[in-house]
């Protein structure tokens, strides 16, 4: 059975909070050090947060690599060295010329299947050690591209502003894409093509796989009341596959055990207690699809 204090909690995370904060947050609400997230947002963004706490950080790193969608503003006529607002500039040009039909134009070199260079300031490792931390040291980082998709990628509002004296084209735009893109890149990329310069002035993630902030209760930050947990089995429906066990293939997925006989369907695939508790994960074994491979042992 999974314990009634293991689940996760669904956070609008505020701007200026880092996703450690959060977490800190909760640890506090929840009195438990077992607590952890999904998906990292930058201290400027905001939006879906999920987080795990006791047996449920388990399925962070799976709930991770759902898709996710953005709402964003790019800002069109400067780029600066970490591809949002935090840095300083490195460039740009005019803007004045921009209209939505020019910008649109570029939109389609960055849907589907795409090569991604990350931000130089993006927390993958090089040599052991954080790109953003090696970039903050005063170190040239050259990242590698990575594949990545972007299923969607449309403009919401475009308009010309004028800061400080400087002309330029802020963009709104929604994304949708595969885990792994990098929101700033698709920023500097596309004011890289269109000759101005670009980077990320805001970001808004909506959606996290089956995870929104409309369709859940979302955990209030500010209040000291303990926020009610979203049972891991509701989790597991909203974000795998799932199949109900007989008593023995319980039984034998507490030991850890392959389940002959069950055809999975999903990589991770939550297989349910007769009692409807979420008691692993299990895949389908590579050579023999009809026997079930354990993943992660919940229970």
């Amino acid at each position: 059975m999974s314990s009634p204090d293991s689940g996760l909690l669904i956070c609008d995370k505020p701007q200026g909070w880092t996703s450690h904060q959060v977490v800190g947050r909760v640890r506090r609400l929840m009195g438990t050090r077992k607590v952890g997230h999904a998906g990292t947002l930058d201290p400027m963004a905001t939006g879906v947060l999920i987080v795990g706490v006791n047996r449920a950080t388990r399925l962070l790193g799976h709930l991770a690599l759902h898709d996710k969608r953005y709402e964003a503003t790019i800002r069109l006529g400067m780029s600066t060295t970490t591809d949002d607002a935090e840095g300083e500039s490195s460039g740009g040009a005019d803007p004045a010329h921009l209209t939505r039909a020019l910008v649109e134009e570029q939109l389609p070199a960055f849907r589907g299947a795409i090569q991604q260079v990350p931000s130089s300031v993006s927390a993958i490792k090089v040599n052991g050690q954080r790109a953003y931390k090696l970039v903050r040291d005063g170190e040239q980082v050259e990242l590698k591209s990575r594949e990545v998709t972007v299923s969607h990628y449309e403009i919401l509002d475009l308009r010309h502003v004028c800061e400080d004296g400087r002309d330029f084209c802020d963009v709104d735009v929604e994304v949708e894409c595969s885990s792994g893109t990098y929101i700033r890149a698709l920023a500097r990329d596309l004011g890289a093509a269109l000759g101005v310069g670009g980077h990320l002035t805001a970001l808004r993630r909506t959606r996290i796989g089956g995870y929104t902030l409309t369709d859940l209760p979302v955990v209030d930050l500010e209040s000291d009341a303990r926020p009610e947990l979203l049972a891991m089995a509701d989790a597991a429906r909203l974000s795998f596959p799932v199949v109900e066990l007989t008593e023995e293939q319980a039984r034998n997925v507490s030991f850890g055990r392959s389940l002959p006989g069950l055809a999975v369907t999903g990589n991770p695939t939550g297989v349910l207690s007769p009692e409807g508790d979420l008691l692993a994960l299990y895949r389908p074994d590579e050579e023999d699809p009809t026997v079930a491979r354990p993943l992660a042992v919940l229970a």
